[in-house]
């Protein structure tokens, strides 16, 4: 199979009408902080168990076609021995990596951000795909402020997804290309409209300038919602309107999959949000799906609570969060679906 046979056998599994991408590519910091409001120490088992609770349950193959897994995970194994990655490709569902190795201050650019790993990424790739990945993940933060992001915050980001994104293609993986534009501050709904195109566009005329093949890649950026901090919030019809506005002018019809992030969003509004950006914008030209973290894991580590005897009550949650959100992709989700059936 050539590379780009691959890369298009891994799209089309990918990208399927109803279904999205789970997030479980927390670093370790990450996830000690997920773990420690439901008093379970963050170790190497406890680990496992966790993302073996996620990927074994029961159904979600037909809510979920990708997950972003973290590194530690490619060599973990369900309780029965089988190898996590494949574990999700027995059911259909595509094992992707998180390839980035986290963000610290850009270089004389006060208040922006850059992402590292850019180094040993093609050595780092080929034996990611060894052990099962068949797409991977960068993601590049962007702060708002009075005057951040910068030009220079916004160039240098795209560079860096861009380059990572041609990297990943010529090992056969398909790149999800991952730019947040922070929902931290008291901004307007506006000035989020605002930065999210200004990086949007860079970032695609970056991925021109490197070759990267539009139609084996995913987007995955934020919606477009006003600060946290501010007081005048929007309404899931309002923000699906600021949303889809920056993508129709930034993002070219050839993307097949937009894959929005939760980024702080509850996991109630992520999925009321993305319900009201297919119900209200049915004839978009890509697939506008999701790509959840916090908003499909919050809930399941709730009921989880780090005891062998609530997998089955966790895994529940895990479902029919990606239940509730497939119904979004459609436009069909409505918020008595919460409390049906219990």
């Amino acid at each position: 199979m050539t590379t780009q046979q691959q890369l298009q056998a891994t799209i089309e599994q990918m990208v399927q009408m109803g279904k999205g991408i789970l997030a479980a590519d927390e670093s370790l910091p990450t996830i000690t902080k997920r773990f420690a409001p439901i008093g379970v120490e963050s170790t190497e088992e406890n680990r496992r168990a966790y993302r073996a609770l996620l990927f074994t349950a029961p159904g979600i193959e037909d809510y979920i076609s990708g997950v972003i897994e973290f590194e530690e995970t490619l060599t973990q194994t369900a309780d029965d021995g089988t190898p996590l990655p494949e574990v999700l490709a027995q059911r259909g569902i595509v094992p992707g990596i998180k390839v980035d190795k986290g963000k610290g201050p850009l270089a004389l650019s006060p208040g922006d951000l850059i992402t590292y790993g850019l180094d040993g990424l093609a050595e780092r790739l080929q034996q990611y795909k060894q052990q099962g990945a068949r797409f991977a993940k960068w993601r590049e933060v962007y702060p708002i402020s009075r005057r951040n992001p910068s030009l220079l915050g916004i160039t240098a980001n795209a560079e860096m997804l861009a380059r990572y994104a041609a990297v990943c293609q010529e090992q056969g993986i398909v790149p999800i290309v991952e730019p947040e534009v922070l929902m931290d501050g008291d901004h307007s709904l506006a000035r989020c409209a605002e930065v999210t195109e200004a990086v949007q566009k860079e970032i695609f005329h970056a991925l021109h300038r490197h070759h990267v093949v539009l139609e084996h890649m995913v987007l995955k950026p934020n919606m477009v919602v006003p600060g946290k901090e501010n007081a005048a919030q929007a309404s899931a019809e309002e923000v699906a309107a600021a949303t889809v506005r920056v993508l129709r002018r930034c993002v070219p019809a050839a993307v097949p999959s937009i894959n929005f992030l939760s980024g702080g969003l509850s996991p109630q509004q992520a999925t009321t949000n993305l319900n009201a950006i297919n119900a209200g914008f049915p004839l978009e030209p890509w697939l506008l799906s999701f790509s959840y973290g916090r908003a499909l894991q919050q809930p399941v580590l709730q009921a989880w609570q780090g005891k062998a005897e609530n997998v089955p009550l966790a895994q529940q949650a895990l479902l029919k969060r990606a239940r509730l959100n497939g119904a979004a992709v459609r436009g069909e989700y409505s918020p008595e679906m919460e409390t049906a059936g219990e």
